[in-house]
């Protein structure tokens, strides 16, 4: 009784079809090319078909061989993931985990999480890139990212942190002491603002919403910045209004350094996600990163 082809000989059949080379597919594989040579002539021989197209100098998969393969290929992927993931029961985080973040998430991972993290994973190396743009995590080589809810891709897996955030418009009791202060957003066109400068080179609109009215206002200003702490610190200073996040307000507002303004024009946001990729296998690295992320909140 022929029982079918293997898993071995499938895999193999992928791999060839893949890297378009019976040279290349072997070193994948760890076999030599004359080992993967057979087999792919007792598979074709076994299933009554020809897969592969051979020359001296190339392979490539003939239509019975392409229509395999591109339905093996999403088989073979969940097969290698559940073999991984009983694999990742023996073996423990190690290695670098590197995360793409806002400036704002990191400052708050180096209160809450990452101390922890470090401690108990002193085998992981952690490398966290700070900057404005939002990259391609998977093209620039990270393992995740972390950025506000609105701007993560929906192809993502997604995991909530660090509880509600709010955008506010905030300035110093200097700055108001010779002016009025704003009612309703469409106010702020009476004052000067300060601009934020988005890493595309646009200037960001001021985002409002009350009752389920919403408004977006590009506001007037003389000071454009592209760093969110050099507003606050500017507002500080009595050079107008910022419109930034509670996060870096917090203090200042405390020690009566800002005052905000319009907050029942300001509602609370999801906050911050960590993503990564679905389809992916999620490291032991990151796994371990992201429980210490939920049990620190």
């Amino acid at each position: 009784m022929n029982d079918g082809p293997g898993f071995r000989e499938l895999t193999a059949l992928a791999a060839i079809v893949s890297h378009r080379s019976f040279r290349k597919a072997a070193d994948d594989l760890g076999l030599s090319p004359s080992t993967l040579s057979h087999m792919m002539r007792a598979l074709e021989r076994d299933m009554g078909v020809r897969l592969l197209h051979r020359t001296t100098r190339s392979v490539a998969p003939t239509e019975a061989g392409e229509r395999l393969v591109s339905r093996l290929q999403p088989l073979l992927r969940d097969i290698g993931a559940a073999l991984a993931e009983v694999d990742n029961f023996r073996n423990l985080p190690a290695g670098t985990l590197r995360i793409n973040s806002s400036e704002i998430a990191a400052r708050l991972l180096l209160k809450s999480a990452v101390p922890v993290f470090l401690r108990r994973f002193p085998q992981v190396a952690l490398d966290i890139v700070t900057e404005g743009r939002l990259v391609d995590i998977v093209g620039e080589g990270f393992d995740a990212g972390i950025r506000l809810g609105e701007a993560v891709p929906q192809d993502m897996v997604a995991i909530r942190f660090g509880g509600e955030t709010r955008f506010i418009a905030v300035a110093s009791p200097a700055y108001f002491a010779t002016r009025h202060v704003p009612k309703v957003p469409e106010d702020l066109k009476d004052h000067s603002c300060i601009r934020f400068r988005l890493p595309s080179g646009k200037p960001f609109r001021w985002e409002f919403e009350k009752h389920g009215q919403e408004i977006a206002i590009d506001v007037p200003g003389m000071l454009t910045l592209d760093h969110m702490e050099l507003m606050a610190e500017a507002a500080v200073g009595g050079l107008g209004i910022a419109y930034i996040s509670d996060r870096l307000t917090q203090s200042y507002i405390e020690r009566g350094a800002l005052i905000s303004v319009l907050d029942d024009w300001c509602p609370p946001i999801p906050g911050l996600f960590l993503y990564y990729p679905g389809h992916r296998l999620v490291l032991p690295a990151l796994r371990a990163f992201i429980d210490v992320l939920k049990e620190t909140g």
